[in-house]
């Protein structure tokens, strides 16, 4: 049987940060085949330099120093695109898509960037309109192999932040927000009631993170750097893998590389990795 591919999905919260403060050492030792990021902050050339040896395709945010997302692979990649929506959509620097051959099969891997919103705010209608296209397409990415990694900046459930009950009125967990995750992993086709009492269809997607975990506190991805949150670990989970149908079962492993301590981090989320089998 072929070895499982590793992908990993990071914001890095600047690449050239991460990298200066130790996403090297993690990485020499980590085994990934596909490394995913968001909030990159650079240009190629910057990711480049960060990652010697990596190919690597990207999509850069319109305002210099701000968003951007990024694939890195061990082998060249030939196809890539960054479209989502229509032209209307402001997705610079928030999705790219790339198609990799996996020992004979066809695997999408997406690193996507969602807005993190202000409620009642035209920043929240920029976020919901994000969500919208990435509904309307993630249909189309479940016709084959398809994986959608990054900072979803939503958590889902209660069990996906430590203060949930002071953040229901918040932008990461209000209910239409979370509404939309109850349709990417209800069952394929199926009407479901979502959390904001409004009913949908089911796009079939698996929440690889919550399948592996089960019904508990996290595992959260990111701390506030505010007073003790790392430490309480108080924390949100709102880095995810979203595997689309057919390759939900070839998901064996999964795991948030939490940092030791706070002064060993190397950025404010941790890396989420996950396994699949892959190849005739």
């Amino acid at each position: 049987m072929p070895r499982p591919l590793r992908i990993a999905s990071v914001n890095v919260n600047g690449i050239r940060a991460a990298a200066r403060k130790g996403m090297h050492d993690w990485l020499e030792t980590a085994d990934v085949d596909v490394l995913t990021l968001q909030e990159v902050r650079a240009e190629l050339t910057d990711l480049q330099a960060a990652l010697p040896g990596w190919h690597v395709v990207n999509d850069e945010a319109l305002a210099k120093g701000r968003a951007g997302v990024a694939i890195a692979t061990r082998a060249p990649l030939d196809v890539w695109r960054v479209d989502l929506g229509d032209d209307t959509l402001d997705s610079k620097g928030r999705w790219v898509e790339a198609d990799l051959d996996v020992d004979g099969e066809h695997l999408t891997v997406v690193s996507a960037y969602v807005f993190t919103g202000e409620a009642d705010t035209e920043k929240q209608v920029a976020k919901y309109a994000f969500l919208d296209a990435m509904e309307q397409r993630m249909p189309l990415l479940a016709a084959g192999h398809a994986v959608i990694t990054g900072d979803l900046n939503v958590g889902h459930r209660q069990f996906d932040i430590r203060n949930w009950k002071g953040n229901v009125k918040k932008a990461g967990f209000l209910p239409r927000e979370r509404a939309y995750f109850d349709r990417f992993i209800a069952p394929l086709g199926e009407t479901v009631e979502t959390v904001d009492g409004s009913s949908g269809t089911g796009l079939g997607w698996s929440d690889v993170g919550r399948t592996f975990a089960g019904e508990v506190d996290g595992p959260y991805t990111w701390w506030s750097n505010r007073g003790k949150a790392f430490d309480t670990d108080t924390g949100w989970r709102i880095d995810y893998h979203l595997a689309s149908p057919s390759l939900a079962p070839r998901v064996v492993d999964y795991r948030v590389v939490r940092a030791p301590s706070w002064d060993t981090r190397w950025s404010d989320h941790a890396p989420v990795v996950a396994d699949y089998t892959l190849g005739n």
